[in-house]
């Protein structure tokens, strides 16, 4: 079996402290931001502490819920065509991870569909989370474990998955060699190119922190959920 290689980012930050300062500047607290991801307090905690690195879909919701796109945090190849060629596609990955992204998914007006191939190291597990929008895995290579609330599922070569992200879910590697699978799901991932929170046009790099919405600075924070 052929693994592909990411190719790394020069310069790439790790995701954790960006989360932080745009959170921060949203005057959000670490459960306000939890509740609107979908996951716990506890695992946004590690992330932006460094202790735990989100999968793609998770920061996608983190993104979402910070009034961002993806590509706010990380930066990923750009697909400006339908066609994805395999010779040429890129892979990424989430500063930190071991799972390896490939996109194959494009973006143009009114897109709601996102797809990505996913390499995944034997041992590796997601984090749990629920979000809005539906999801089909389909594995092409190995094995995957996949865990929908209460019912876990053992997923081979040539087998799909097809569920409603709003129900917690999980999932992992429980063969001894790399999963490779097909992700599909209508979670809007990025946005337009050029396009920030607001809507706005932008042409600086996506690392530099963009200003709030109206209203931000209201939220009230509580002292458990405060951090310094």
């Amino acid at each position: 079996m052929r693994v592909a290689e990411a190719k790394p980012l020069q310069g790439q930050p790790q995701v954790g402290p960006l989360i932080r300062a745009r959170r921060r500047q949203l005057h959000l607290t670490l459960q306000q931001l939890a509740d609107a991801a979908g996951i716990s307090v506890g695992y946004v905690s590690q992330v932006e502490r460094d202790l735990a690195t989100p999968s793609l879909g998770t920061l996608a919701n983190i993104a979402r819920s910070l009034d961002v796109g993806v590509d706010y945090f990380i930066a990923t190849p750009d697909v400006g065509s339908a066609l994805s060629r395999a010779r040429d596609r890129q892979s990424f990955s989430v500063a930190g991870s071991s799972v390896i992204y490939e996109r194959i998914g494009a973006d143009f007006a009114g897109n709601q569909l996102s797809a990505f191939l996913l390499t995944l190291p034997p041992g590796y597990r997601s984090e749990t989370v629920a979000h809005e929008g539906e999801e089909i895995f389909y594995v092409l290579e190995g094995r995957l474990t996949m865990r929908v609330e209460n019912e876990e599922t053992e997923l081979e070569a040539g087998d799909g998955f097809h569920f409603r992200g709003n129900r917690p879910h999980t999932w992992w590697n429980t063969g001894m060699v790399p999963t490779k699978l097909l992700w599909t799901g209508t979670i809007a991932l990025f946005r337009p190119r050029g396009q920030t929170a607001g809507g706005a046009r932008a042409d600086y790099p996506v690392t530099r922190p963009l200003p709030g919405p109206r209203g931000a600075g209201k939220s009230h924070r509580t002292k458990e959920n405060q951090e310094g």
